[in-house]
């Protein structure tokens, strides 16, 4: 079996990272897909959860990203057209390298609408887990304000609805613009 590429669709909370997964993964070309949202894997954590925004997490954080690429590696290399949505900064794309050398192509994305825009979308999601308080969305948005040499991986969701972000991101993809580790 021939692996399928991971696309990471990162960002703040409220960026569109999860609605714009779940598209991507329903519409794929590909005959196998799934949409893997990092959160769900916080929710396992049955003692010792630190919320992981807060200082204290940073290991947690760490255990959890590894786990979830390790995941996300076997379902791509068993065929599966990974997206995967999730706050997954610059500061967590070494983990991804282990996927890269085992021959799965990599793809990444920063949806970064207007800090305004992003509040804004946060702040009505409905979720039980939701992060809906606008201080701590606005602070983890001016994490993704400078993300480096991965610049030319973001993407201005601010004026764009969800199937038009879909198909930039697949644009993006096609074009090996947004691939993590170049060939």
């Amino acid at each position: 079996m021939q692996s399928a590429p991971i696309i990471i669709i990162s960002g703040p909370p409220g960026a569109g990272k999860s609605t714009i997964a779940q598209r991507l993964a329903e519409q794929s070309a590909h005959e196998r897909s799934i949409h893997m949202h990092s959160d769900d894997f916080y929710k396992y954590i049955r003692k010792g959860y630190v919320s992981p925004w807060l200082p204290d997490a940073q290991y947690q954080n760490k255990v959890i990203i590894e786990a979830f690429t390790a995941s996300a590696a076997r379902f791509a290399s068993g065929g599966y057209e990974t997206f995967v949505d999730g706050v997954i900064g610059p500061w967590f794309l070494s983990s991804w390298h282990q996927a890269v050398r085992g021959g799965v192509d990599v793809h990444y994305v920063v949806l970064r609408p207007d800090v305004e825009t992003t509040i804004a979308r946060a702040i009505v999601r409905e979720e039980a887990e939701a992060l809906v308080n606008p201080e701590v969305v606005a602070g983890m948005w001016r994490d993704f304000a400078d993300v480096g040499e991965y610049e030319s991986h973001v993407l201005d969701t601010t004026n764009q609805s969800v199937d038009e972000s879909a198909a930039a991101i697949i644009k993006l993809v096609t074009s090996d613009v947004i691939r993590l580790f170049p060939k």
